[in-house]
């Protein structure tokens, strides 16, 4: 298995206040991001990646986030293998100390 590319919560942060436009993708359940996700971030639910593979294009690069970065490891994992870019934001948004809607 390849490695997975990671970057920190404080590097997104960064990137945001920057201006950059990234693509974040939440994969935690309904109910954790219902107590607060980062504002540009789209929900998809882990389960959910599969019936939702066409969101994803294979030009961009994904930043995948849950709660602690272990579930989005393995969504990376996955979408790595079918040709994506992805990166895995280590520590999740227990880590995270932005902005959060």
């Amino acid at each position: 298995m390849e490695e997975i590319q990671i970057i920190t919560p404080e590097e997104v942060q960064k990137k945001l206040e920057k201006g950059e436009k990234l693509e974040l993708v939440d994969v935690r359940e309904d109910e954790e991001v219902a107590s607060g996700m980062i504002p540009e971030a789209k929900h998809i639910r882990m389960g959910d990646i599969p019936a939702n593979i066409d969101y994803f294009d294979k030009e961009k690069e994904y930043i995948f986030i849950c709660r602690s970065g272990g579930r989005s490891a393995n969504v990376c994992y996955y979408l790595q293998d079918q040709g994506y870019k992805v990166r895995n934001m280590v520590g999740g948004m227990m880590n995270w100390t932005g902005e959060t809607k």
